[in-house]
This record gives C-alpha cells, structure tokens and sequence, in this order.
C-alpha cells in the first residue's frame, strides 16, 4: 500500500511526532489526503507559534529577574538613585505578574 509520511519535532523539548497516512485500497480520496496533510501542517503551525510564545515569554521573565539583580548589586549601589531602583524594581515586578 502507498502512503505519505510527514514528520515534525519541536527542537526546544526534543519532541517528534509522525504521521503516516495511507490508502489502503481506495478508501482515502485524494482530497482527503490532501486534508489531512493540511491539517498536519496547519498543527505545526500551531505548535510553533506556541513554541515562539513560550520563548519569548521566557526571554522577558529572565530579564526581570536579570535586571532586578543587576541594580541589587552592590556595586552599582552608588550609581542608581533609589528612585530609579524602586522604579525599576516595580516595573519588573508588574512585569513578572503580568507575565502569570
């Protein structure tokens, strides 16, 4: 029997997922396959787009908490006003709520 192999894997959690369509004497038209394999696209499209949001998500929360210990350090203590400290500690800490 012929068929149509597609596979696809997320490369941050190592995930792979295949799929395997076939046409076991006639009983896919080729408008169907064509659906399917649409769809399997289109899921892809999804996952990576999920993927994206996930890494961009945690690119903002890593640079909160970057920069919540960088104007912590004592050596920079002498070189941001407190003003400037609560103000940037606040913003990352909005940040970080608006972000759960």
């Amino acid at each position: 029997s012929s068929g149509i192999n597609a596979e696809y894997g997320d490369k941050s959690t190592m995930k792979e997922n295949k799929i395997t369509i076939t046409n076991d004497k006639g009983r896919l038209s080729k408008d169907e396959i064509e659906r399917m394999v649409n769809e399997a696209e289109k899921f892809k499209a999804e996952d990576d787009a999920h993927r994206d949001r996930i890494q961009a998500k945690n690119g903002l929360e890593a640079y909160c908490f970057n920069m919540k210990s960088t104007v912590d350090d004592e050596k920079l203590k002498d070189k941001i006003s407190e003003e400037d400290k609560k103000v940037i500690l606040d913003k990352c800490q909005e940040t970080l709520t608006w972000l759960d």
